[in-house]
């Protein structure tokens, strides 16, 4: 390991970055990781950060935007402190055998490794997670931690567990960034480099990740916030309505009010969407039986389920289930 500073501590030192870009990443999170370096050494009036992009093979790397980053070949050596894996689908395909043992190599000469989005997926199945607290977008967490159980998987935003950094996804990552710039550099350059991007952070690193950005509402309405959070927490089994008011304090009617001025809709009717949203990702990315389900987003019989999932969007569930396993 080049340094045994924390990365995550004061050190006026420029930091060499490498970022391994995976097929298909999603350009925002790939952004969310460079662009802070980018408006750090602007606003520093130095060269705080540099960067070079790879990937496994070299060459261009499609990205879900349509567009393309020119890469170089993984080393089996970095000329870098840190590496940065920014990865979004097809994850299992991308990591290949000659892949992981080459991020093995690398991992003890590094500062730290950094996994974005699905990059935490890459260091776990490198065993380079074991033992670490850790974190990954919050549609793969229980697929994730179900697969690695010598992890501590956390819905937390990002997670810092000594040498491994892992961000749900592009706002955590440009967090996760902001914090960097300001423990190695100072608050200040921060601030500025968050005004640069006209982002003003909302949530810290232990906030969990949700599907609905609940920091925005409850800035508007906290008592809104809260009720949506309750309903994400409980998806499995839903509460009524009269509950979820009761919990946060308001009448039913006060709250069927709130979600009608705010957002459009019924508390009933959001709550409905926000578990057949759930259903259709499960569908989608895991191969979890339909019944199951079913019964993890509070539908107690398939049918009433099978109905709900048609009237919302338009198919049977077992048909987007044979449309997501069908080969390419």
């Amino acid at each position: 390991m080049k340094s045994e500073t924390p990365l995550f501590a004061r050190d006026p030192a420029p930091l060499a970055v490498a970022i391994l870009v995976m097929v298909e990443t999603n350009a925002l999170s790939l952004a969310a990781a460079v662009d802070p370096m980018r408006a750090a050494n602007r606003r520093a009036g130095r060269r705080l950060f540099t960067w070079r992009y790879y990937s496994a093979t070299g060459g261009p790397v499609p990205l879900t935007a349509g567009f393309e980053i020119a890469t170089e070949a993984l080393p089996e050596r970095l000329p870098a402190e840190v590496l940065m894996i920014v990865a979004g689908f097809r994850l299992a395909e991308q990591a290949t055998p000659p892949l992981l043992v080459r991020l093995r190599r690398n991992a003890p000469q590094l500062r730290a490794m950094i996994g974005i989005d699905g990059g935490a997926w890459f260091l776990a199945l490198a065993g380079l997670l074991d033992g670490h607290a850790a974190t990954v977008h919050w549609e793969d967490l229980e697929s994730f931690a179900e697969r690695f159980p010598a992890i501590d998987v956390r819905r937390d935003r990002y997670v810092i567990s000594g040498r491994r950094v892992t961000a749900g996804g592009a706002a955590p990552a440009l967090d996760m960034m902001l914090e960097l710039i300001a423990s190695r550099w100072g608050s200040e350059l921060a601030l500025r480099v968050s005004g640069a991007l006209v982002y003003d952070p909302a949530q810290d690193a232990a906030a969990p990740q949700t599907a609905v950005p609940s920091a925005r509402i409850g800035r508007s309405d906290p008592a809104l916030a809260r009720a949506v959070a309750l309903m994400e927490e409980s998806l499995e089994a839903p509460l009524k309505v009269a509950e979820i008011a009761r919990r946060i304090g308001l009448s039913q009617r006060r709250l069927e009010m709130l979600f009608a001025q705010r957002l459009g809709t019924s508390p009933g009717r959001f709550f409905l969407d926000l578990r057949l949203d759930e259903a259709r990702r499960l569908i989608t990315d895991t191969r979890l039986p339909l019944g199951e389900v079913a019964l993890r987003t509070g539908f107690g019989a398939q049918s009433a389920f099978a109905r709900a999932f048609r009237a919302r969007f338009g198919s049977r569930a077992s048909a987007l289930r044979r449309r997501a396993s069908a080969p390419g």
